[in-house]
């Protein structure tokens, strides 16, 4: 399913000893496609000055790994960006910030250092209490794989966010919603299952450090932790049953009541994100960004056709 070419065909088969192996190569091989159009692009700054000797190897793991660099050349390549748009990997960020942020108008992201350094930790627990789901390689099973890999969710997750404000993309829901759902749509499309089975485990594991849900928990911006970990693995099956039906519904990682409707929510997310995306095409990206929009809206009307063919049935087994 790849369209970012040589990049993805690498990060789609590697782990951080393969992802750390092949990082550098995947920074090199993207596209100034937008960054012609406009004199705008995409670039991803590490602030080595800034970081903490005890946030330096996270940091370190992310970087070797490219999966920064990688979506970001994605965008360059594929979108006509109205503003730079510069990405810190940073122990210097603004005040109340401990995680991943996106700034208001579009233009910088912070990835916070000491936030990489949590979520490798959070991994390396996950690792030793949680089975492996069997789409993720055994050898990307542990924590400097998967920190790179949901970093990459996480990334998709604000590059959603800069994408929205910088070019005045129509929203029918909440804006976080929408960031989520263009780290699956991004991520699926371009480097395959691993991302979210990674972002599946860290949120999963941070909702489980959360405990019951709270009044603030459920009022924020953000969707319920657990249900975020739902809607990922959601969008995965459904994007490609056959291949993720088993190992995902099979086993338990996703209810057998929602599986039913992940081919047509994928479908419709898949369509939308093309759709939005469409007027924003680079001209190198053009014929291909508009045959995935076809595609994509194809696969929705037959998606859809499919579901109400079933829907009776699962309306008599509720």
């Amino acid at each position: 399913m790849s369209y970012a070419g040589g990049c993805a065909a690498l990060l789609r088969t590697a782990s951080v000893g393969a992802l750390l192996a092949v990082g550098f190569a995947a920074v090199s091989c993207g596209v100034d496609g937008g960054a012609a159009a406009t004199g705008a692009e995409v670039t991803v700054v590490y602030e080595d000055d800034t970081i903490k000797p005890e946030d330096r190897h996270a940091v370190e793991v992310v970087r070797e790994s490219g999966v920064l660099e990688q979506a970001a050349d994605w965008v360059n390549e594929a979108l006509v960006l109205p503003h730079d748009l510069v990405v810190k990997v940073t122990g210097k960020v603004p005040p109340g910030v401990t995680d991943a942020v996106t700034q208001p108008d579009g233009r910088t992201i912070y990835m916070t250092a000491a936030f990489l350094t949590e979520i490798e930790k959070t991994l390396g627990d996950v690792v030793k209490t949680v089975k492996r789901p069997a789409p993720l390689p055994a050898d990307e099973f542990n924590a400097d794989d998967l920190t790179a890999l949901s970093t990459r969710f996480i990334f998709g997750h604000e590059l959603g966010h800069a994408l929205q404000r910088q070019l005045m993309l129509a929203n029918l829901g909440l804006e976080e919603d929408a960031a989520d759902g263009y780290a699956s749509f991004s991520t699926i499309n371009q480097v395959g299952a691993g991302p979210t089975l990674a972002a599946a485990l860290l949120f999963d594991e941070i909702a489980r450090r959360e405990g019951g849900l709270t009044l603030e928990g459920l009022s924020g911006d953000h969707p319920v932790t657990q249900q975020r970990v739902f809607n990922f693995l959601c969008y995965l099956e459904g994007s490609d049953p056959k291949k993720y039906h088993a190992p995902l519904v099979g086993t338990g990682y996703l209810p057998k009541t929602r599986a039913p409707l992940c081919p047509q929510a994928w479908a419709m997310l898949d369509h939308g994100w093309w759709t939005q995306l469409q007027p924003h095409f680079t001209e190198a990206f053009k014929s291909r960004g508009d045959q995935r929009q076809k595609d994509a809206r194809e696969r929705l009307i037959a998606e859809t056709k499919a579901f109400e063919k079933q829907l009776d049935e699962l309306r008599r087994k509720q």
